[in-house]
């Protein structure tokens, strides 16, 4: 165990550890410590206290003094000096062009460093930035980027509860918060609802989402079959805070062909969680409504000739649509193609005459009967003579 002081730094909700150094601190008193980033001006809202050794982050740091008048001048200086510091770093920011939002400017008490905080949406280089400040200020500066939720804790504001933010009065870290919390508490998933300042989920559904879950163990969803001391039910509605289940009673009736089905009744009962018993876990699940009538006859046959129908369209389309999906065929290989086809013409038909002398057995006998014939039916060239060709009558 280590003896310890908590310090609260204005502006942050978080409490700090720091080493009293034997002497003795009242509550809500003004101290200057020492930081990490050098002196600092904070508030004891701890008194000397023994804490586990394992939630000090070391190095312990030491508080050197209650802060006097001369000390409290100084932090109220620095706060002044705040706002002008933030309309020149403005002016730098817009002559560089830099797609960046300054949020806050914060001066150490000892003033050997100034801290701006600003918001962007992606990296931003302000390695120029920083050259032009540290002429202006003459000191060493830091340029810290924050979140939407860090900046909200910065600038404070009220929330929908009408009271301060949370975060920036006495939360010490952000907790992580998920939709699954808004739902476990049966709230409005609407995003105006349970969005915050800073445009994330409140923080306050983190605070009660451990008793809801408690609370919730061993209660119905919504559509869930239950077994009531009235006979079998359908959950309606639930309330996990005051334990009431709301369900409708499930009635068997049945229909002009025999058939049985589930009715709700119309009455609403109300039971505690202790009075029913769970019977099916999965949601939704309803009533169970009686089959569908059989098709007659006709109807069969009509179902199947669309079927079929449906199924011979479904295939012209798909043989269609392989037609269109087929690559256009190049010219070249077009013009290969009639090449070919005429080379595959040619020797069937050298082919054919080549059979056809064998078969005659009179050489080219055949083939010059074709060939007379060929030249009877032939036409005249243009300008020849009608009867050029023929042998002249002797007188």
């Amino acid at each position: 165990m280590v003896n310890v002081v908590g310090v609260r730094f204005p502006g942050s909700g978080r409490e700090y550890y720091f080493d009293p150094a034997g002497r003795i601190y009242r509550k809500d008193e003004e101290v200057i410590v020492e930081t990490a980033r050098g002196m600092e001006f904070g508030l004891i809202t701890m008194t000397e206290t023994a804490v586990p050794e394992e939630q000090i982050v070391k190095p312990l740091r030491k508080v050197l003094r209650s802060a006097d008048a001369k000390d409290r001048a100084r932090y109220e200086e620095n706060k002044a000096k705040r706002e002008q510091a933030l309309v020149q770093c403005q002016e730098k920011v817009d002559a560089c062009g830099l797609d960046m939002k300054l949020v806050d400017v914060e001066y150490t008490f000892d003033r050997s460093k100034i801290i701006f905080y600003f918001t962007a949406d992606g990296r931003v280089d302000f390695r120029d930035l920083v050259k032009d400040l540290a002429s202006v200020f003459k000191t060493r500066i830091e340029l810290r980027q924050i979140g939407v939720r860090d900046e909200a804790k910065l600038m404070g504001g009220i929330g929908n509860c009408g009271r301060g933010l949370c975060c920036r009065e006495w939360m010490p870290d952000f907790q992580p918060v998920s939709i699954k919390m808004a739902k476990t508490q049966n709230l409005s998933l609407n995003p105006t609802k349970i969005s915050g300042m800073c445009g994330r989920l409140m923080c306050c559904l983190k605070f009660e989402n451990d008793i809801y879950q408690e609370l919730g163990k061993g209660m119905p969803g919504i559509g869930e079959r239950i077994e009531t001391p009235e006979g079998l039910a359908v959950v309606m509605d639930i309330n996990i805070l005051i334990d009431k289940i709301k369900c409708r009673l499930i009635q068997t009736e049945t229909n002009a062909e025999g058939e049985e089905y589930e009715k709700l009744d119309s009455e609403v009962l109300v039971y505690g969680k202790e009075d029913i018993t769970r019977l099916d876990k999965r949601r939704g699940k309803g009533l169970q409504h009686p089959p569908k009538k059989s098709a007659s006859n006709g109807n069969k046959k009509k179902a199947a000739e669309s079927a079929e129908g449906d199924e011979a369209g479904k295939d012209g389309k798909d043989r269609e649509r392989a037609r269109r999906s087929r690559p256009p065929r190049r010219r070249e290989d077009s013009h290969a193609a009639g090449e070919a086809k005429q080379e595959s013409q040619a020797g069937s038909q050298a082919g054919r005459e080549q059979a056809a002398g064998n078969e005659g057995g009179k050489g080219d006998a055949p083939h010059r009967k074709r060939r007379r014939h060929r030249n009877r039916r032939r036409k005249p060239q243009e300008g020849a003579r009608p009867d050029a060709g023929k042998p002249e009558r002797a007188e």
